[in-house]
């Protein structure tokens, strides 16, 4: 539990059950947890759809920024999850653009390095972004710099170059100029074996050249649990329930905001992963340990079975 270090206990049946009756915010990952790409975790979509309407407040936090909110709602539908709403989802674009607006009140312009979607969301919050279409001739030695630029925002940029990386070194050698990162995830897996760079391998590229440690906005950060408590009444962690699927994110996320957490086997992390971290004589590693274990989130149906049977 949190607070009280346990770890690692599958649970199923009538334990699931309380366990839910116990909890008024659901907080759901979504890759690895409810989908892989464009296919739904079996079940995952019955399971959202029925917490939402048996009254719980479920809300979707993920680190992934190349998506901005209203692509997220047309997915959820897409893939059957047809409750969920936009105020429900926390993406770490979204609460960068949030963090950049209404917590340090940016007044100057925000370099990006990273993928559409990311300048997207900085847009409909109204933060400006230094307009940057690259020419392929220009280097480092004769390309201009934006003026005014008080942040550097990094996140997923699958067009990621060189230039861009110098330019971003440039920006912060003043050290009034914010240093933000969505998300530090190193890696995502690809099917195939194949594997993703990950937002936090191109933070580590740039806290390198400059210098400086990134501020994180998304998981594990504590600032996404923030946003979700100042749109939300009646926030009270110990009432919450994290699920993710990554033992270095979600399962510390919940950790540093004190929150029940539950690993789902359907992702990245796997249960000699967390027996690794609970057994280490390092206690910090026990932040990454989940407090519960399901195969799935297709393990929460006989739940939903039951009290639809006592309601007929």
């Amino acid at each position: 539990m949190a607070g009280a270090f346990k770890g690692c206990q599958k649970i199923r049946g009538p334990q699931l059950k309380n366990l839910l009756e116990a909890k008024d915010f659901i907080l759901l990952d979504c890759d690895g947890v409810l989908w892989h790409g464009e296919k739904a975790v079996t079940g995952a979509a019955t399971v959202v759809n029925s917490l939402i309407r048996n009254g719980k407040n479920v809300v979707f936090v993920t680190n992934n920024c190349t998506r901005p909110r209203e692509k997220y709602v047309h997915k959820f539908s897409r893939l059957g999850f047809t409750d969920v709403m936009l105020e429900q989802i926390f993406s770490s674009s979204y609460c960068s653009a949030l963090y950049l607006r209404d917590v340090v009140k940016i007044t100057g312009q925000v370099f990006v390095m990273g993928c559409e979607a990311l300048r997207s969301e900085l847009q409909e919050a109204g933060v400006p972004c230094v307009e940057d279409a690259e020419d392929p001739d220009a280097t480092i030695y004769n390309c201009p710099l934006a003026p005014d630029v008080k942040a550097v925002l990094v996140g997923h940029d699958d067009k990621m170059t060189f230039l861009k990386l110098a330019k971003a070194s440039c920006y912060l050698k003043d050290p009034d100029c914010l240093f933000l990162a969505t998300d530090i995830d190193p890696w995502h897996p690809l099917s195939g074996g194949r594997i993703l760079p990950g937002s936090g391998s191109l933070t580590a590229a740039l806290e390198v050249s400059s210098g400086r440690k990134a501020t994180v906005i998304g998981k594990p950060s504590r600032f996404m649990f923030e946003c979700i408590s100042s749109q939300f009444e009646g926030v009270d962690p110990a009432k919450c329930l994290m699920i993710g699927d990554r033992l270095e994110t979600d399962m510390l996320f919940g950790a540093n905001c004190r929150l029940d957490t539950m690993l789902t086997l359907t992702g990245v992390s796997q249960t000699k992963d967390a027996e690794e971290y609970r057994d280490s004589e390092l206690t910090t590693n026990h932040s990454f340990v989940p407090d519960y274990i399901v195969d799935s989130i297709a393990d929460f149906l006989p739940a939903f079975e039951e009290q639809d049977e006592q309601s007929n």
